[in-house]
């Protein structure tokens, strides 16, 4: 219920881990499910905001928990003055309103990932290209592949979306990415935006097709050319309400910004 909407972020629960929180502005709903059973880990796939902006309040909430982190992402827990300050460039006056707060994590409370290990039940992945500290999670039991946004926004079951804000897409790194999941042969895979969903090899082959389609569109258009044509693939494959969860999730306008971002900065050939 990110904002009075559902379907928009979701924080998935396997037994006593939480994988991915959300923000602090949904805690109003996430916290009466906690609070009857606590959890005692929260796995981050990353940083970004609507992924784990709530760490730090939930960890003063549960004394016991523990976060799962990349080692890139892990000081700017520890230290949120540069991500608040990235966040602040792209959401200005609407930070609060969309994130609520952000509080430090302890660096005792952390354990950092770097990739290959298993945690328990959960075999870990560094899977950067949405971010550079991006990692997912096979819940090797159940076959779930909980992999924050690096396979995409997918809502009910409508087109497969590519998020691509800055600042730091990486679509070569997001393509090897992609094809170490699909070497888990997992049987879902769990998104954050938003649901779990069983034709895995479909949708994975759906984001490769849409990686190749908007970075072929951000090189070419312009950002309101491009944001006019991934609305128009959310509009035909999904309803109203829906569509409007799409926005929410993931706004076209930043999605293109990252592109260009990646774009200008890649060496040309020649």
């Amino acid at each position: 219920m990110h904002l009075g909407r559902a379907q928009v972020i979701g924080a998935w629960r396997v037994g006593e881990v939480i994988v991915d929180p959300g923000p602090s502005s949904c805690l109003q709903a996430l916290l009466p499910e906690l609070e009857r059973n606590p959890p005692r880990a929260l796995a981050l796939t990353h940083i970004h905001l609507d992924h784990a902006g709530a760490t730090g309040s939930l960890l003063r909430r549960f004394p016991d928990l523990e976060v799962w982190v990349h080692e890139r992402g892990a000081r700017h827990l520890i230290d949120p003055a540069k991500l608040l300050s990235s966040a602040t460039r792209l959401y200005g006056a609407d930070m609060e309103r969309r994130w609520g707060e952000v509080l430090p994590v302890p660096a005792e409370r952390l354990r950092v990932l770097t990739g290959g290990e298993s945690v328990g039940a959960f075999r870990v992945a560094y899977t950067p290209g949405h971010a550079s500290h991006h990692v997912s999670y096979l819940h090797e039991p159940s076959g779930y592949a909980f992999t924050g946004d690096v396979t995409g926004v997918r809502i009910d079951g409508a087109c497969v979306l590519a998020p691509t804000p800055p600042p730091d897409i990486d679509l070569e790194a997001w393509r090897a990415s992609l094809e170490l999941i699909e070497g888990w042969r997992a049987k879902r895979v769990a998104l954050t935006h938003f649901g779990s969903y069983g034709d895995v090899e479909d949708h994975l082959l759906a984001l490769r097709e849409e990686l190749a389609r908007v970075e072929e569109l951000a090189g070419t258009d312009g950002e309101a050319a491009f944001a006019a044509s991934i609305r128009a693939k959310i509009a035909a494959s999904s309803s109203a309400r829906t569509a409007a969860a799409y926005a929410q999730a993931s706004s076209p306008e930043q999605n293109f910004s990252g592109l260009a971002r990646y774009l200008a900065a890649r060496p040309s050939a020649g």
